[in-house]
């Protein structure tokens, strides 16, 4: 659920500089948030719900680098200790390939594709 209004944090760092800037507080509001809208450049927006969506975007982005880094210290892993035995090479190959189609979505997921 969508956070309503702007916090003390937002109204502090991000509405009061956009105000300093030159941009111009509307007397309409955000249907999402709550918070009051901006034109700049004649560009009209919510300069929280702006910031909420970079932020999550920012989460998301070090959430993938994560996990990708995570997939490749286990790839690395798995071919360090590649097995003589036939049966068990084929289940670490096996793993591998799962792991590289992994990490090949999560750079589609990164890129935006």
């Amino acid at each position: 659920m969508e956070k309503k209004g702007p916090t003390e944090w937002e109204m502090r760092n991000i509405i009061m500089p956009l105000m300093l800037s030159g941009a111009k507080m509307l007397d309409r509001h955000c249907p999402k948030c709550g918070s009051p809208l901006f034109e700049k450049d004649g560009r009209v927006f919510c300069p929280v719900c702006e910031h909420r969506e970079k932020q999550r975007k920012e989460s998301q982005a070090r959430e993938l680098k994560g996990v990708e880094e995570r997939l490749m210290e286990k790839l690395t892993e798995l071919a360090n200790s590649l097995p003589g035995d036939i049966d068990e090479l084929e289940k670490h190959l096996r793993a591998m390939e799962k792991i590289i189609e992994l990490l090949e979505r999560y750079k589609k997921l990164e890129g935006g594709e």
